[in-house]
């Protein structure tokens, strides 16, 4: 009898081992702290006041075209207006709390805003794919490493580096423009600040052929411990309506309205004659 249990109690104590192996390999203890909601700190806004992007002459002339389109009632190019997400760098202004939950292979961000948005930040040693092999996203593709600064024998920093961008995307809601062929690469060095561990930095660098050279701006963030969280689905909700290349606003009894002065309706070919 006893040699009939054996093999069974071998498999169930197999079994529990690697169930149990997977815990151990992740020791939480060698992270930071990332737990809670991080709410934005400060304006969602790259350029402070009179200051002037590093824009080229080409980039500088896009971005004039885009103020002058919000002076006149327009989007501005700022693509998040037709519900399409922001992407990266803009997701990380935080235009609505973000959540950090920390895997050993990966590291997820996750956003709600226009809709419910994530990054994956693969922390598992890979290369970087070939661009054949990867799906552009509005997130990029993001590896990253985590970095002990402090000598301490406890990670602090995860340094990020993110290729494979898709537009239409933009730096900020003014109309700052991103390369519209989408070659930038994006690098980030997410930290606690060492004067308050509830709040986290983002130092964020551009590597952007719109600009002349890479340009870095912090990103701060507060946390809540508990939090509450909220969804956002942006069509349910949308008013802003594109059209062909026109911004059109939907009214609140269902109807376009224009968006400009003498702006033109949109093409009604595929439509008769109203009945009455």
């Amino acid at each position: 009898m006893p040699f009939r249990i054996w093999p069974c109690a071998a498999a169930a104590v197999a079994l529990l081992i690697a169930a149990a192996l997977p815990a151990r390999a992740f020791d939480d203890a060698k992270y930071p702290d990332f737990k809670g909601q991080w709410n934005r700190i400060g304006s969602p806004r790259w350029l402070a006041p009179g200051q002037k992007a590093p824009l080229t002459p080409e980039y500088q002339a896009v971005f004039e075209a885009n103020l002058r389109d919000q002076d006149n009632g327009g989007a501005g190019d700022w693509p998040s207006t037709f519900c399409i997400p922001q992407g990266m760098p803009a997701m990380m202004d935080l235009f609505d709390p973000m959540e950090i939950v920390i895997t050993p292979d990966t590291t997820y961000i996750l956003i709600s805003h226009i809709n419910d948005s994530y990054r994956r930040i693969y922390t598992d040693g890979r290369d970087w794919p070939s661009g054949d092999d990867v799906e552009r996203t509005y997130a990029g593709y993001s590896i990253g490493r985590w970095l002990d600064t402090a000598g301490s024998g406890r990670y602090d920093t995860l340094e990020i580096e993110t290729r494979y961008l898709k537009g239409p995307r933009g730096v900020e809601a003014s109309g700052l423009p991103t390369d519209r062929e989408n070659r930038g690469i994006i690098k980030e060095r997410l930290h606690l600040d060492p004067a308050n561990a509830d709040v986290i930095l983002d130092e964020i660098t551009l590597i952007d052929r719109a600009f002349t050279y890479p340009w870095t701006s912090v990103r701060k963030a507060s946390r809540e411990r508990h939090p509450v969280w909220t969804s956002d689905v942006c069509p349910a909700d949308g008013t802003h309506m594109r059209i062909g290349k026109e911004h059109y606003y939907l009214s609140a009894d269902g109807l376009l309205m224009p968006t400009r002065k003498d702006q033109p309706p949109p093409n009604l070919k595929y439509f008769g004659p109203a009945r009455r």
